[in-house]
């Protein structure tokens, strides 16, 4: 605030008063600017970076390991001075993984004048919330796979894991040429996530003339899964594969052993959390899960620096891979911040879409126009009898 209005401001406030008002309504709308302008004052040295994720609900371990890890950054980087200058701000909506809080979310985020926002965890919420950032040139990275977030080529939005479609390739391979799976069953939930990775996959399965005995739905949090799975142990499949999340994969899993069917179960990337080995319990053992490397064996030094300080922090590990990706969303940002001298959302998308190679926690980064990101590798992790994972496949 400039000094002159800082002195006017001082005066008003020394003659602030009841009477003062009733003999100068003047007077106190004056205050009232000078409450604006103090409040416009202190946000100009303040950058605000929004959280969407789900902080409660079933996906809520993934989304606080979002937060965490958003938060040890910018504490991080405000130790160092923060950016250009100015201190960081965190500021964490709750969207539950849900579409419509998303949209929520969305409004509120924006209202509150983020410059970008890191999240969500899952595809529908990330979705939902898309086009209110991109209206409102606020930039957005997420964690979320559908080949769909890309489509209205945004030029506020990144992804910073990889598409469905890669995965599905991944798989593919993995079942014909590695497992050759001779009867095979894939199950999805109706989430766009789910839905769209198991569509991608069967598109994989079939061009490589794979045998899909079986295609279905469950419904997200049913929990008794036993009418699906006894249908599909008349049909003696090979392999069941999930495209959903942990939350039903480690009770479909507990349950197919349960019944006696012996297939082997696989897991798309979201199977892989705690959570998974929790609900499985004992038949945990033998899952196969398939995702990029887990934060535990990645082999880059800032990343193992990453993990030593977030344990040191919080006390455990991160949930998965997935807020270490989500990281790294604003890790390039803040890069690209400092790069360009620049917060302006536009000057730091063109600055991302030239991003080549940069350091990430979870690899090196790269996004095309398209906001893609460009690499990624996938494994396959056989969960052992202490819930450790062993590389099978790669």
């Amino acid at each position: 605030m400039p000094l002159h209005v800082k002195r006017l401001c001082l005066v008003f406030k020394i003659y602030k008063g009841v009477r003062m008002k009733r003999m100068f309504p003047k007077l106190t709308a004056s205050l009232a600017v000078c409450s604006m302008l103090a409040s416009a004052s202190f946000a100009a040295d303040v950058i605000k970076i929004g959280v969407q994720a789900p902080i409660t609900g079933q996906y809520a371990n993934e989304g606080q390991s979002i937060d965490n890890g958003v938060r040890l950054i910018v504490e991080q980087q405000n130790a160092k001075g923060g950016v250009l200058g100015k201190k960081i701000e965190v500021v964490t909506c709750d969207d539950q993984g849900a579409a419509q809080q998303a949209a929520i979310c969305a409004k509120k985020l924006v209202n509150e004048g983020v410059k970008a926002v890191i999240g969500s965890y899952t595809s529908g919420a990330t979705e939902a919330a898309q086009t209110t950032y991109f209206r409102a040139g606020v930039l957005q990275t997420s964690d979320g796979t559908s080949d769909s977030l890309i489509v209205h080529k945004y030029w506020t939005f990144f992804r910073n894991s990889f598409p469905n479609s890669a995965e599905a390739e991944y798989t593919a391979k993995y079942f014909v040429d590695g497992k050759q799976y001779k009867k095979i069953v894939v199950l999805s939930d109706y989430s766009s996530y789910s839905t769209d990775l198991a569509d991608a996959t069967v598109k994989a399965l079939k061009a490589k003339n794979a045998n899909i005995i079986y295609e279905g739905k469950i419904k997200s949090g049913t929990q008794n899964f036993t009418a699906t799975l006894t249908k599909i142990k008349s049909m003696n499949p090979d392999v069941i594969y999930f495209s959903g999340y942990y939350t039903d994969g480690g009770l479909l899993r507990a349950q197919q052993m349960q019944l006696g069917i012996k297939a082997d179960f696989v897991g798309g990337d979201s199977n892989d959390n705690p959570d998974y080995m929790k609900l499985a319990g004992d038949s945990a053992k033998g899952t196969l899960l398939i995702n990029v490397p887990t934060p535990g064996i990645l082999p880059y030094d800032i990343a193992k620096t990453f993990l030593v300080d977030y344990k040191a922090k919080f006390n455990m590990a991160p949930a998965s891979i997935w807020s270490l990706m989500n990281v790294d969303g604003l890790r390039a940002i803040l890069h690209v911040m400092e790069q360009s001298k620049s917060d302006d959302t536009k000057v730091i998308a063109e600055g991302l879409h030239a991003l080549k190679d940069f350091p990430g926690i979870t690899g090196p980064v790269t996004f095309r126009e398209d906001g893609e990101r460009i690499g990624g590798g996938y494994m396959t992790y056989e969960v052992q009898a202490d819930k450790s994972y062993k590389i099978v496949y790669q």
